[in-house]
């Protein structure tokens, strides 16, 4: 498998670290509201990733952490005058409920900041000692002109740059805030050898990272967004303290666009995760995110969830096919059949494998599922057997996505329609045309709408 890292700025192979695992870290949310439906990306396209490693027998752990001390929650916290770690965990158990929801499991480990503060101290006063970073009243601050590769990942220079964190101590504007003195109105610090306070936000992922896979891991992931300032930042600290990488390879999600722009809370312009939800079934958000490139925009529309409902109503259709195949069989082999299972096997491996393409590999099952609907509506329907094989392969390479049991969702279609298509399809063959338009209208009056596609016909609630 091969994925494109940011670092490099080409397609990198993945190699398992020296224990056969793959180690993943994913930045996960700052809980100071619900998650929106583009925090949701990262979640899916990781999770989904750690579930294709492991179909392929390749053993993974996934970490996504949770920042849960953050300037941003102590706001959120005296808005609504609430206690910050109040505040914290009860927006930590909101985006566990929401990513639930999505039925894909949880990560390996899902650190918080709360939990890691020693390792984060101690990380700080090692990059104090090497000189690093330095203490200002209060507040500790990175040298960032004493790390000569800063700016590698996302490519900029130090002179093009511009200060992102205020702070009138610095010794120069680009340092960034290791640990931040305690202020008036911050309801939760800790104590430190600088003093009371807490960290800032990039060496809290640096520690998480380093206690839950070490460093020189094989993949750190999370949004485009974050490859400036904080996975710079994230590179800075851990190679500067440890003098080895942090991660192999550094792999970004795009974002989502909402009229236009990128979707984030500071713009304005978001869908909480679980609104999401509530309208749509969560095989169609995970359609809608894996019908695209993980490295591509996705806008976010009305007409885009409609399309991705549109996949999941095709993929259920020809599951229920197989099921009523099955269950009134042939006796032979379909050699037709046969190659277009090894062949979107093949496919199937060879687009993830490449990138985790997971468009391609969406079209080499939908190859499948029109080979399927052609086989079962033969004359010769094929044995037992050869279609229990392709229900079983087909059902797996929709389980990596999450929509294994996507036969199970949604409306299901009654045995008199089918029995219907079936004898239009029968007419159609025999080019009696008007009873098959005769039939189709019979079917509509049972509730349902027929679509002929070219992955064959295709059966709707009305």
């Amino acid at each position: 498998m091969v994925i494109h890292s940011t670092l490099s700025r080409r397609r990198e192979p993945l190699s398992t670290g020296p224990d056969g695992v793959v180690r993943i870290y994913v930045c996960g949310p700052t809980v100071y509201s619900r998650v929106h439906i583009g925090n949701a990306r990262p979640f899916v396209v990781f999770s989904v990733l750690k579930r294709y490693l492991e179909r392929r027998g390749v053993r993974c752990r996934l970490v996504a952490n949770v920042t849960d001390v953050n300037d941003k929650i102590y706001a959120a916290a005296r808005a609504e005058g609430v206690p910050s770690t109040e505040l914290a965990e009860r927006y930590t158990r909101a985006y566990i409920e929401d990513t639930d929801r999505l039925g894909l499991g949880r990560p390996d480990a899902e650190p918080t900041v709360t939990a890691t503060m020693d390792a984060i101290i101690a990380l700080i006063a090692d990059l104090v000692d090497q000189g690093l970073a330095y203490p200002a009243g209060g507040d500790v601050y990175y040298r960032v002109g004493s790390f000569a590769d800063y700016g590698r990942l996302s490519g900029r220079r130090l002179d093009e740059m511009v200060a992102t964190e205020p702070g009138e101590a610095k010794e120069h504007p680009l340092d960034f805030a290791l640990w931040k003195g305690r202020k008036a109105d911050e309801d939760a610090w800790w104590d430190s050898p600088w003093g009371p306070g807490r960290p800032g936000w990039h060496i809290e992922c640096s520690a998480m990272a380093e206690c839950e896979l070490g460093t020189e891991f094989e993949i750190h992931g999370g949004g485009i967004d974050l490859v400036f300032p904080h996975h710079e930042n994230e590179i800075a600290q851990t190679e500067g303290a440890r003098h080895r990488p942090l991660a192999k390879i550094w792999m970004h999600n795009e974002m989502l666009e909402l009229g236009g722009g990128k979707m984030s809370k500071s713009e304005g312009n978001i869908r909480p995760l679980c609104e999401v939800l509530d309208e749509w079934p969560r095989e169609v958000v995970l359609a809608y995110f894996l019908t695209s490139h993980y490295r591509s925009k996705i806008p976010f529309t009305e007409e885009r969830l409609r399309e991705a409902e549109a996949v999941c109503d095709r993929l259920r259709n020809g599951l229920r096919a197989l099921d009523r195949a099955i269950a009134a069989p042939g006796e032979g082999t379909d050699t037709g059949l046969a190659q277009a299972l090894v062949a979107a096997r093949t496919r199937f491996h060879d687009a993830l494998d490449d990138d985790f393409g997971t468009p391609g590999a969406f079209a080499a099952v939908f190859d499948l599922v029109r080979a399927v609907n052609q086989a079962v509506e033969s004359a010769a329907r094929p044995a037992a057997g050869q279609l229990q094989e392709v229900r079983r392969e087909l059902t797996a390479m929709l389980d990596v996505f999450g929509l294994g049991t996507l036969d199970e969702a949604g409306p299901v279609v009654p045995d008199e329609v089918m029995d219907l298509l079936m004898q239009r399809e029968d007419a159609r063959g025999a080019r009696d045309f008007a009873r098959a338009d005769e039939i189709r209208g019979r079917i509509r009056t049972l509730g349902f709408e027929l679509r002929d596609t070219p992955e064959g016909p295709q059966v709707y609630p009305a």
